[in-house]
Order: structure tokens, then sequence, then C-alpha cells
């Protein structure tokens, strides 16, 4: 009886531990299981933050001259016989510089862009090279001048010469009549770029400081009405919508529209530098200017109904532009289309409320 009372009590014993141990694996193994599940949250929750930081870096970033695609700058006549013009409601920057006659040339800086015209399309002068270079862009014109010849040449500059391709690449129109009547199109321009092997993609940051963030200069003077007279043959104004937050564009008293869609050409920015222009003494007789801009230039900043004064520094043609209030610092830019005016150093700009 008594072997069969220890053996009893062992068998309880072992049944006692085996239950302890059960209980301490099945412990180990919820706390397992609450760890796993604990850490699984913690991934999720650290990807939800990276995707989410990776979205407001997104949504932050500027959409002017955003994305590694090279930029095309093309040469548009502005005389009064080519107006309406293809091509400047869609460019990112447009950069307005006098020329022979007290006349002006656009040059469009267009990035992304799919347009089945662009024009009327004029020669090139050499000066407008600078600012080609600057923002490293095929150069896009039809003709060109003896100094800007030699100067695409110098500075092997990736250039399109529309004279010399077919006439299904850039052709004439019938609504105009030469010189004022030759386009092209964003997709002849890259097919021939590419005929040519020249880089279709760029690294360069954009000679503009864009910010997402409204910039209101809240120091500045008011700016409804922003006037600038190039020559006696051609004064361009602005005037201030209030509503929209945007300038609408006049040339000689008329309201900018497209060609062929006739909408208004407006802009968010509007930067004025003033320098220094007089005829070239070339025995050709026919007037062509040069401009003294590779230095430090005064100027003006306009945006959403202010205006401040800047500094404009450009320190070699290919270098960009540096542009900085008068304290020295880089000025942010709205995101949105800019008119970059190189006025006459005399030029009597006003600004009216």
């Amino acid at each position: 009886m008594k072997e069969k009372s220890l053996k009893n009590e062992g068998t309880k014993a072992f049944v006692v531990v085996l239950v302890i141990l059960i209980f301490i694996a099945a412990g180990l193994f919820i706390m397992k299981i609450a760890n796993n599940k604990q850490n699984d949250l913690l991934v999720v929750n650290a990807n939800e933050t990276n995707i989410n930081e990776e979205k407001e870096e997104i949504v932050k970033k500027p959409k002017t001259l955003a994305s590694d695609s090279r930029p095309i700058a093309v040469m548009i006549d502005n005389h009064i016989d080519a107006m309406p013009q293809a091509g400047v409601l869609e460019a990112d920057i447009v950069y307005e510089i006098i020329v022979e006659g007290g006349e002006t040339r656009l040059m469009l800086i267009l990035q992304d862009k799919d347009l089945e015209k662009i024009g009327p399309i004029r020669s090139s002068r050499h000066y407008f090279l600078d600012y080609a270079l600057e923002n490293d862009a095929i150069y896009v014109h039809y003709g060109w001048s003896p100094q800007a010849k030699s100067d695409i040449s110098k500075y092997s500059v990736d250039n399109i010469n529309g004279i010399y391709e077919s006439s299904t690449s850039f052709w004439r129109v019938s609504d105009k009549y030469a010189p004022h009547n030759a386009v092209t199109s964003t997709k002849n321009i890259l097919s021939i770029a590419e005929r040519e092997e020249y880089r279709t993609t760029t690294d360069q940051d954009t000679v503009l400081n864009y910010v997402v963030d409204e910039v209101n200069l809240e120091d500045g003077e008011t700016a409804n009405t922003v006037t600038i007279p190039y020559s006696y043959a051609n004064t361009v104004k602005y005037e201030y919508d209030e509503d929209k937050k945007e300038y609408i564009r006049y040339s000689r008293g008329e309201k900018q529209v497209d060609w062929d869609t006739e909408k208004t050409v407006t802009t968010k920015n509007i930067i004025i530098e003033k320098a220094e222009n007089w005829t070239l003494d070339d025995g050709s007789g026919k007037g062509r200017q040069t401009l003294d801009n590779v230095k430090e230039l005064e100027g003006y900043y306009i945006t959403n109904g202010k205006v401040i004064e800047i500094t404009c520094n450009k320190t070699s043609r290919s270098g960009q532009t540096v542009y900085k209030d008068l304290e020295g610092n880089e000025i942010n830019v709205n995101d949105g289309k800019t008119f970059i005016q190189i006025c006459p150093i005399d030029s009597k700009i006003t600004f009216e409320e």
C-alpha cells in the first residue's frame, strides 16, 4: 500500500510539473505573438510615416521647371504684325529684350510641353544666348545675326536653326506674311534634337528659386499697374487681377492673347532688369543691338500686387543670374509663369496702385 501511495504521489507531482510547464509555454507563446504584433504595428506605422513624408514632399515640390527634362528656348517674333503668338501662354519663363528698330523679341522657356504650334519664330540675337545657356536649354531660332552665329559656334550651343530644316519641321502659315509667319511644334523640335544627338535631360537647378508657400512681399510697395516703356515702338503694361492673383499682359496698348485660342496671356511673376544697350558698329547699317548684362544690374520683383527692389547678378554668359533683395537674400519666387523684362537702363518704369 505504501508503495502504491508513493507511486500516486509521484504521478501527481509529474502532472503538476507538466501543467506548470504548459502554462509557462503558453505564456511565452502569447508574449511572442504580442511582441510580433507590436513590431508589425511599428513597421506599419513607420511605413505610413515614410509614405506620408513622401507624399508631403511631392506635394510641396514646385511645378514650374521641376522635372529633369531639358528645357527648350524658342525665339519669338514680337513685331506688331507677328501678334498674336503661339506658345507664350504655355511658357514657364518668357524673356523680353530689345532688338533693332526699338522692337523687342521674346524667348520662351518651355519644359515638358506638347504644343502643335509655336511661333512666329525669328532669328537669334547673341545676348539671348546668355539666357538659353543659363537655363541649360536647347536653343531654337529661324536664322541668326552674324554675332549670334559666331557665338553659337564659340560656346557650342545646342541649337536648331529652322532655316536649314525641312518645310515639314518648320513651316510658314498663310494667315500671316513673311517674315512673321514661321512656326514649328515641340514634337518636331524634339525629333531634330534626337537626330542631332542633343542631350534631352538636365541635372541643373532652376534659375529662379521657386517655392510653394505663397510669396506676398509684405514690405513691398503696391504695384497693381506696371508700365515698362522699351522704346517709342513698344511699351509693355501689366494689370493685376486680384481675384486670380495674376497679371494680365498688354503690349502696344493691346491685351496679349494666344494665337489660336485667344486666351489672355497672364503671369504670376514679373522680374525687371535694367541693362544698358547700344547699337553695334558692325558696318551692316541694320541697327543691331548689344547688351551690357554680365554684371550686377538693378531691378524689381513683382508678384501679388506688390513690388520690391532687387539686384540681378550674372557673372558669366552661361552663369545663372542670381536675384537678391536689397538685404542680400536670394528672393523666393511664386510657383508659376514668370516674365523677365530686360529693358533699357533709362526706361521710365512706373508702378501704380
